[in-house]
């Protein structure tokens, strides 16, 4: 179709149809400008809520008189509840409506952030409760974050839309982890639990922003039966599984490597460098912001394009893999810091690729459901990625980057043979 294109150009009144349906893109973005403002704030505010305690780890384990390992559970704990939370939640959303689930969402993990805080602050033997405050975060969590990517896939029909805004949503939470290690150190440096109370602060101008400038699209759709729906579910993954199961274990994946990096290097900074307080703040968000700004040049430039995403999501391992690999050799502060920087890169590039394909490649009626165990697989890997490296950590360091290279290296062994994205459809 193309060759014929250039033999026979198309009539000026296709290049003014052309240009009015980019415009009339560019102009549906505008409209919704407010309205992606304010989902954009739901990951950071997520965002802030988990990696804004991982510079204030070593001193809670000093102030709690706990372990490395039970330190690490502060994070872990928040996202196994959300890991077992977000189907639902995300099953609800394709039935009751986003807003329905997000806002009330929002005031239970800004509740929970209360608790935590409180019991740092007023109670002897703390550590239980606060890993109930951080339970009752990862329940809010669950109906928060998740829920954007498929509320977005809802506001937009265009894929080239889809993809825009989705880049702009996770350069929101990436742009969080790039924040939450400065704040984080921050605020701690005036009294270590103060993060827990920021947190609810977060969530109350996030809730607001959803209730004032978002609107749901209106459907006149009947929710699915939920027997039609397992039944849909079932075929989806019974088509797509291939692909899906590979998007899911390569998100997971990602955030195991980003948060077994962070929870290594703020321990490493502070016990083995003496870096500590806002120093440890900006050191760690060097890497973060690395990832934070290959995601949004990402975002710009993949379009609708599934092949490039693949490719550009295999580009991103392999360099991840390399960076850690080169870690082996030498482990001296700005060698380190810069192959991790050249690490989040890696992961930058590869995160809204994956969101764009999961998004897009999923009906309407199934995608938060489908989405959100996408979700659940990325907070395993949350989960898992402190208390993994705090064990090995029990071990000579080189260990440490020779296991998640090689998990690096399958993992791109898997966007080869799994993710197999057509070639564009010719006329």
């Amino acid at each position: 179709m193309e060759h014929i294109e250039r033999l026979c150009p198309a009539p000026k009144g296709a290049s003014k149809k052309k240009a009015a349906a980019g415009n009339r893109k560019s102009n549906e973005i505008s409209k919704q400008k407010w309205a992606i403002l304010s989902l954009s704030s739901i990951p950071l505010v997520m965002t802030l809520g988990n990696s804004m305690l991982i510079p204030v780890l070593p001193s809670m384990e000093k102030e709690l008189s706990i372990s490395s390992f039970q330190t690490s559970m502060i994070i872990t704990v928040y996202s196994i509840v959300a890991i077992i939370l977000i189907p639902i939640a995300g099953f609800l959303s394709d039935h009751i409506g986003r807003k329905k689930v997000i806002i009330p969402s929002l005031i239970i993990a800004g509740i929970g952030g209360v608790i935590s805080g409180y019991a740092a602050w007023k109670l002897d033997n703390a550590y239980w409760i606060i890993l109930a405050g951080r339970s009752l975060q990862g329940v809010g969590a669950a109906g928060a974050f998740p829920i954007v990517l498929p509320l977005v896939g809802d506001m937009f029909k265009s894929e080239d839309d889809i993809s825009s805004t989705l880049g702009l949503i996770e350069t929101s939470n990436t742009f969080g982890k790039v924040l939450s290690p400065i704040l984080g150190a921050f605020l701690a440096g005036f009294i270590w639990f103060l993060p827990f109370f920021s947190f609810p602060i977060f969530c109350i101008i996030s809730t607001l922003l959803m209730i004032f400038l978002v609107k749901s699209p209106k459907t006149t759709e009947k929710p699915v039966p939920f027997k039609q729906f397992l039944h849909n579910l079932k075929t989806i993954f019974s088509e797509k599984g291939r692909w899906l199961y590979a998007i899911f274990f390569i998100g997971g994946i990602l955030m195991f490597l980003l948060f077994g990096v962070l929870f290594y290097l703020s321990e490493v900074f502070e016990k083995e460098y003496g870096v500590k307080d806002l120093r440890k703040g900006f050191f760690l968000a060097l890497p973060l912001g690395a990832l934070c700004l290959s995601s949004f040049i990402t975002g710009k430039v993949i379009k609708k394009n599934k092949i490039l995403m693949k490719w550009l999501t295999f580009g991103g391992v392999i360099l991840a893999a390399i960076a850690i690999a080169a870690l082996y050799f030498s482990i001296k502060l700005w060698f380190m810091i810069t192959m991790f920087l050249v690490t989040g890169i890696g992961i930058g590039v590869g995160l809204p690729c994956l969101d764009a394909l999961i998004t897009a490649g999923i009906e309407k009626e199934e995608r938060g459901t489908v989405t959100s165990l996408y979700s659940s697989m990325r907070f395993i890997g949350v989960a898992a990625g402190p208390p993994f490296i705090a064990l090995l950590m029990n071990y000579p360091h080189h260990w440490i980057f020779v296991v998640l290279s090689c998990i690096s290296i399958l993992t791109a062994f898997v966007i080869l043979k799994a993710v197999k994205p057509g070639e564009p459809q010719k006329q």
